[in-house]
């Protein structure tokens, strides 16, 4: 599958609208309305590339069978250290279950390793998202354990579960066609 990630552009800003204020387009993720304009400001600002101020760095992840974005991915300075990142990927719903998720996740913690002195790359998920914890574990990931009350999520703390992969753990994506 040919796929890529890249810097946003002018155009994807009306997906980021989208997940911003369609209730259960993000999926487990939706928690409430946000400012529609939002996604706007932050791209004029940065363009969706610094991590500063723990803000959540992000690429577009895009097909050649697209004509706009299928999602993105994002990262930001993990709660540990500088040296390590937590990721994370949101999918229009048309583009999920055709193993884009899984690659787009693997090439972003390629692109981390490869750019950054990070030495661990973590990302969360939800016990019930059995989809994402088999992306996860195709992106090279290993489940570490429970979070356990987390996340406030549809009026209550719920548990999470935590994945990482380590700059030696091998890419699944040199075996992947």
């Amino acid at each position: 599958m040919d796929l890529r990630l890249r810097p946003f552009q002018q155009r994807d800003l009306d997906m980021l609208r989208r997940f911003a204020t369609e209730p259960g387009l993000i999926g487990l993720d939706w928690s409430g309305f946000r400012d529609a304009e939002a996604p706007a400001r932050r791209f004029a600002e940065d363009g969706y590339l610094s991590t500063v101020d723990g803000r959540d760095a992000r690429l577009v992840v895009e097909t050649p069978q697209e004509t706009s974005a299928a999602g993105f991915v994002s990262w930001r300075v993990g709660p540990v250290s500088e040296h390590h990142w937590e990721i994370g990927i949101a999918l229009l719903p048309e583009c999920r279950g055709q193993g884009i998720g899984w690659r787009a996740q693997a090439m972003l913690c390629d692109y981390l390793f490869h750019h950054t002195p990070a030495q661990r790359i973590q990302a969360g998920t939800h016990p019930e998202n059995a989809a994402e914890q088999k992306a996860l574990e195709k992106a090279g990931f290993r489940l570490e354990g429970v979070i356990r009350a987390v996340e406030f999520r549809a009026g209550q703390w719920r548990d999470g579960w935590l994945y990482s992969r380590l700059r030696d753990d091998p890419s699944p994506l040199a075996g992947a066609g």
